[in-house]
């Protein structure tokens, strides 16, 4: 960290390019919160842990293979704060639109593609009937590594049982027409899948 690069020209000449494709990916790099530029000098390599945002998480996700435990565990935690919010304004401005989400629930196959399909089909759409367009934004960060993610969670049979009967309550409460109710059966969701992932996580570790 804080470690400096070489100066344009030098890296020009080191890879043999012109330093305008060294200074386009320099502002690239600088927008995804890797490097930190200084006036007259060198760029220096972030705490990207520190300094970083959405776009760093989501370029060390694409460098794994298979998406860390603990990064779903991390999204997991995401979706506690944001889902509930996103779905009551959903709810509130747009019930019809959010009870149609659900028309081919009964069309869902038991396996993690599908469901991990769904499921994040499900929370674009809710993001996009709030009003509030940070929501979607935020999700659309995560569109390359969102269903990866979800698949290795739904994988387990239990876990997709489990949201199935939430997609149920969930299609009762939106005719009830209780926003609130739909509001707090959502963070309970969203909490329960945190905790049968880690338990799962940890089930993994013992063994």
């Amino acid at each position: 960290m804080n470690e400096p690069l070489l100066a344009e020209r030098e890296m020009a000449v080191k890879y043999q390019v012109g330093r305008p494709t060294i200074r386009e990916a320099l502002q690239r790099l600088e927008r995804d919160g890797w490097i930190a530029a200084r006036k007259g000098m060198p760029a220096v390599v972030n705490d990207y842990w520190s300094y970083g945002n959405l776009m760093t998480i989501v370029d060390i996700l694409q460098c794994y293979e298979e998406i860390p435990n603990v990064f779903i565990e991390y999204m997991l935690g995401l979706r506690i704060a944001l889902a509930p919010a996103y779905m009551k304004e959903a709810v509130a401005h747009n019930q019809v639109k959010v009870i149609a989400l659900f028309t081919k629930l009964d069309e869902l196959q038991d396996d993690a593609k599908s469901y991990a399909v769904f499921d994040w089909t499900l929370h674009q759409n809710l993001a996009q009937l709030s009003p509030n367009p940070i929501y979607r934004l935020l999700l659309n960060s995560f569109a390359d590594i969102y269903i990866p993610m979800a698949e290795k969670y739904f994988s387990e049979p239990l876990h997709r049982k489990v949201s199935s009967q939430y997609y149920d309550d969930l299609v009762l409460s939106l005719l009830k027409g209780d926003v609130e109710a739909t509001e707090q059966l959502t963070k309970m969701m969203m909490e329960q899948s945190l905790v049968l992932w880690m338990k799962k996580s940890e089930g993994a570790k013992e063994s």
